[in-house]
């Protein structure tokens, strides 16, 4: 069967959106499936039209060149009418027999209206509601136009799309209340690849020495700076949990929007020899830094997207032997058993994160059962082959002529 997958962007681009695509691709040709793969107009720095990538081959999309791609609202239909058109081209030459359009909505108007024309059916994949995702990210406000324009659109899609995947049973819930039936939503959850990951990796000592963490237990948290996260309120607990447990550090990879307001808080809240921003990690050094980390820290706060959606970083630090302590919303909820599989604390609540931590910190006779619980569920739960072979069911219900 043949599979033409519609992205927003990809590989070479690192993202979460991107790891998990290709996972996805990696696996899917593994059960037999071919796969194409098609990026919008919004696949940043690739000037070609097909570019080859770690064995996958991208079509790219041109941006369209209408007067109005650059402004507001009206910059998102030239996404959509760039990509129906190459899209067109591209089903002319590999004749796929089904669509995947993923994330956001825009690729989904895109499928729809090509498919029209070439009788395809199509899935749509919604990963995150990217209207949830802008008002955090301040780029929209939550009942505005462009929130409830978007909020639109992606109802529009999931109407008429053949059948619907998502990543986890919160934002099923949430599709479902919508009007869709709830045997044409698909969860195709995320999860990792255990094999990519040691298990208790010890840590570099001259790159533990380089980072000035040498005898310290470390606290860490690798990923983007978004206000969502939670890391200021982390290191607004950062202060009581060093009142108690001193030798200890805190180990910040990555960067993001918050970044400026994090080093700020840093040096006044005095902590600044005690909390290292490393930058962003070459991909093929991140697990060196994840072998620094005693105990990451995942405290988001709760809103719509952190309350629905389950992040992959939590899963990436269990199948590594890493402690894990995050906040309860709902989507470290799916992923974590409290004191089970890792530690939960109230979101919003930095007495209740430093409590968690030091409650963790003073019982390291649990650790290993601790450790070896995450592994197991990522396991057993959470493993890419597990997750992709869902797909099957929806792919040959669709080549059936169902949904």
């Amino acid at each position: 069967m043949r599979i033409l997958h519609i992205l927003d962007h990809s590989i070479p681009l690192h993202s979460g959106y991107a790891f998990r695509t290709r996972a996805i691709l990696e696996q899917q040709r593994a059960l037999g499936f071919e796969t194409f793969h098609i990026t919008s107009a919004k696949q940043k720095g690739s000037q070609v039209a097909v570019e080859e990538v770690d064995g996958f081959r991208f079509f790219r999309t041109p941006r369209f060149g209408r007067w109005y791609e650059d402004w507001p609202l009206l910059n998102h239909l030239a996404v959509v009418n760039s990509l129906a058109k190459r899209l067109g081209e591209v089903i002319e030459e590999v004749q796929p027999d089904i669509l995947h359009a993923h994330s956001p909505a825009l690729n989904g108007l895109a499928a729809l209206r090509v498919a029209q024309w070439y009788s395809r059916p199509v899935v749509y994949e919604c990963r995150a509601f990217w209207e949830d995702a802008a008002v955090d990210h301040g780029t929209s406000r939550e009942g505005g136009v462009r929130y409830r324009a978007t909020h639109t659109l992606e109802n529009y899609v999931f109407r008429r799309a053949q059948a619907i995947a998502t990543i986890c049973e919160g934002l099923k819930r949430d599709i479902v209340k919508r009007g869709i039936s709830a045997d044409k939503v698909t969860v195709i959850p995320n999860a990792v690849d255990v094999q990519r990951f040691s298990f208790a990796g010890k840590p570099d000592p001259k790159l533990r020495e380089a980072l000035g963490l040498a005898g310290k237990t470390v606290l860490g948290f690798i990923g983007s700076f978004y206000a969502y996260e939670g890391l200021s309120l982390l290191l607004e607990a950062l202060p009581r949990i060093l009142r108690e447990q001193p030798d200890l550090a805190l180990l910040l990879a990555g960067g993001g929007p918050e970044e400026a307001k994090l080093r700020a808080m840093v040096d006044r809240l005095g902590l600044g020899e005690k909390v290292i921003f490393s930058g962003r990690i070459p991909h093929d050094r991140v697990q060196k830094y994840y072998d620094q980390v005693d105990i990451f820290v995942y405290p988001r706060y709760s809103m719509r997207l952190t309350e629905l959606v389950t992040p992959l970083k939590p899963l990436e630090a269990m199948a590594q032997g890493r402690l894990v302590v995050a906040s309860d919303v709902g989507g470290h909820r799916e992923l974590i058993t409290d004191r089970e599989t890792g530690w939960l604390f109230k979101a919003g609540d930095a007495a209740d994160l430093a409590r968690t931590v030091l409650e963790l910190l003073r019982m390291p006779e649990r650790w290993p059962a601790i450790k070896q619980a995450g592994r197991r569920f990522v396991e057993v739960e959470r493993h890419w082959q597990a997750s992709v072979r869902r797909y099957c069911r929806v792919y040959e219900a669709l080549a059936r002529g169902g949904s």
